[in-house]
């Protein structure tokens, strides 16, 4: 999902030279012009022109970690692009918000403990990675937007509708999001930004980047603080990157390293209680190429998660968690032909936590993967794969999948695909313990078997693209914390495995190119879960995001870029609700205003049940860019 480091090599490695010739860094410019937020990926006709601001498929998503290109899978791929986006976009989560099959659950702003779901599955079942390293906490899925990488380092997210598991392993159920840096243009770069707002709000960011022949380093950092639209609500979060990029004899070698640090007062997160809490990452990875074809990674995350019931009474409910994961990967893909590559590799990874609460634990897991891509055969491509993992003291997970499209015309695509999908309990699920709940050591592994057929419609001009999806998900031994009814006195929440439980439901995404530089974009999901038995009342897994739509609108007029955007969510527990938000910036020059407004419709809402959202938000600062090329 990534075209990162030494770009030329890793094209190779999984596109072809004829692709990687369109593709290089001096054309980096010209290519990202070609995506948008969100844009599904599919193959283009080769005699159609290249639309501006719709087609995805020229950008290459590739990486060192990756088992092959996505955009070559013939699945639901959505690309989005914080450079189309004006200044000022804050998280990695208001970026999220732009595709509506993804069910972002927060509890505060900038990204405080939200969750992502997507396509009506438990948030628990998506897999988030940065560079194609997993970031998941293997303490709890409630952490896994906690990303210690600054928005300011990332360059591209991809996100990946349906199973995963065969790509990436344990968690992708209902997909997989794929957070981006890039390898700074050449010369020195300099980018400041500071705002304020509201609740008491502050923002500061900060890109450094110098990049000359063999050798780049970039450094970010980001710092957002708030008091809090309630008491106890106040937050501070910081995150801190550097990430260094080296032409070496073996191929090129990228080095990251980041932290995150983000204190929050939690009133009412998990109940009628002040508490607080305070979350802390470390992320290193190196990938480093092995000739042309051949490429290695190594990957450390450690993650702490300190807890306090009652925020002036510590002495009386506190939970302090030390989490730690590794993985290592050894991959190749060889071109067989001109149309057909063959991607494969070799997977290592394990994951500890030591903690008051949970105790200590540990486990590891390998795996085995294979992927046939044939890409034009006449009018059809397929994609087929198989990866086999096996699970410390669980046996082992065989998970295929397979993709197909079909050219019907020179403007209609129709494509279809299926894939297994599995995900180990975290430790929370399996041995977390208080008063309102209790976990399950006797879980066993999800499963799932994900189904999808589409069509994707370009007329000749290149100015509309319609796209329709009709998906299923079919899952055996759901995780999902449920009481027994009726209610008794002290019922705690109980991890349990649901035997079944099916999500069918559909998304569809026009787009439609006004101008040169305006465009207006209508998304919608629908996902309906089937129903849980009559005497169990279900914490999680219903929770999710029954109808999700997008009016959004992007446009420049000279140097102002504009966006705007009406997201209408109705979850399985709540009526129909709108947000409403406004972005201006100025796209030019050393000094670029720019001004956010967030729920302007000052909409009263929860995205995690309880647990009420800030209303209107205004935001505004300046940037100060400057380089030396």
């Amino acid at each position: 999902m990534k075209k990162r480091f030494v770009y030329l090599p890793i094209c190779l490695l999984f596109a072809g030279p004829a692709v990687c010739q369109q593709n290089t860094p001096g054309t980096a410019n010209q290519n990202a012009a070609l995506a948008q937020p969100a844009t599904s990926a599919s193959q283009p006709n080769p005699a159609a022109p290249q639309p501006k601001l719709i087609e995805v498929d020229s950008i290459q998503v590739t990486t060192t970690v990756e088992p092959l290109p996505l955009a070559e899978s013939d699945r639901s791929v959505q690309v989005i692009l914080p450079s189309d986006l004006p200044i000022g976009t804050d998280s990695a989560v208001d970026l999220l918000r732009t595709d509506p099959s993804l069910n972002v659950q927060a509890r505060a702003g900038e990204g405080v403990q939200a969750d992502l779901s997507i396509r009506g599955t438990t948030f628990e079942q998506s897999l988030i990675l940065v560079n194609g390293f997993r970031v998941n906490d293997p303490e709890t899925g409630h952490l896994n937007l906690d990303i210690p990488v600054p928005l300011d380092a990332i360059t591209r997210i991809d996100l990946l509708h349906g199973s995963g598991s065969t790509f990436y392993g344990s968690d992708a159920i209902g997909g997989a999001v794929n957070l981006l840096t890039g390898k700074p243009a050449p010369g020195l770069t300099l980018i400041a930004r500071s705002g304020a707002g509201n609740y008491g709000s502050l923002e500061n960011h900060l890109r450094a980047a110098y990049s000359a022949g063999p050798f780049a380093e970039q450094i970010t950092g980001s710092r957002d603080t708030s008091d809090g639209f309630i008491p106890d609500r106040n937050y501070s979060s910081n995150a801190l990157a550097s990430e260094s990029w080296l032409k070496t004899k073996p191929g090129a070698t990228d080095i990251l390293l980041a932290t995150s640090d983000r204190p929050y007062g939690a009133n009412l997160f998990y109940g009628p209680y002040d508490s607080w809490e305070r979350t802390k990452a470390w992320l290193g990875s190196i990938q480093q190429q092995l000739g042309s074809r051949t490429a290695a990674s190594f990957g450390y995350l450690r993650h702490t998660d300190e807890f306090v019931l009652f925020a002036d009474q510590p002495a009386i409910y506190e939970n302090n968690h030390i989490t730690s994961a590794y993985e290592a990967a050894l991959r190749r893909a060889d071109d067989i032909g001109r149309n057909t590559t063959v991607a494969y590799g070799l997977e290592e990874s394990g994951d500890t936590i030591h903690s008051n609460s949970l105790g200590q634990h540990a486990r590891n897991q390998g795996a085995g993967y294979a992927n046939l891509s044939l890409r034009s055969l006449g009018r059809f491509s397929v994609s087929l794969g198989a990866r086999e993992e096996v699970l410390s003291g669980q046996g082992s997970v065989f998970s295929p999948s397979a993709a197909a499209a079909f050219t019907l015309t020179k403007t209609l695509r129709l494509r279809a695909s299926a894939g297994h999908g599995f995900r180990q309990p975290t430790y929370v699920d399996l041995y977390y313990s208080d008063p309102a709940t209790i976990g399950n050591p006797n879980l066993k592994p999800e499963s799932s078997w994900s189904f999808e057929g589409g069509a994707d419609w370009t007329p000749a001009n290149g100015r509309l693209r319609f796209t329709a999806v009709g998906f299923r998900l079919n899952q055996t031994n759901v995780i999902d914390y449920a009481k027994l009814l009726p209610l008794t006195a002290g019922e705690q929440w109980q991890a349990v495995n649901v035997p079944t439980l099916d999500i069918s439901g559909a998304e569809t995404s026009l787009r439609i190119r006004l101008t040169a530089t305006q465009q207006l974009q209508l998304s919608y999901t629908a996902a309906h879960s089937g129903n849980v038995a009559a005497n169990v009342l279900s914490e999680y897994a219903f929770n999710y995001a029954a109808q999700n739509a997008i009016f959004a609108y992007t446009g420049s007029f000279g140097q102002l870029t504009a966006r705007t955007q009406v997201n209408v969510v109705q979850k399985t527990t709540q009526t129909a609700y709108p947000l409403w938000d406004i972005s201006l910036a100025r796209n030019a020059g050393r000094i670029r205003p720019y001004l956010r407004l967030l729920n302007l419709s000052n909409t009263g809402y929860t995205e995690i049940p309880f647990v009420p959202m800030q209303g209107r938000t205004i935001m505004g600062g300046i940037e100060l860019s400057w380089s030396r090329r």
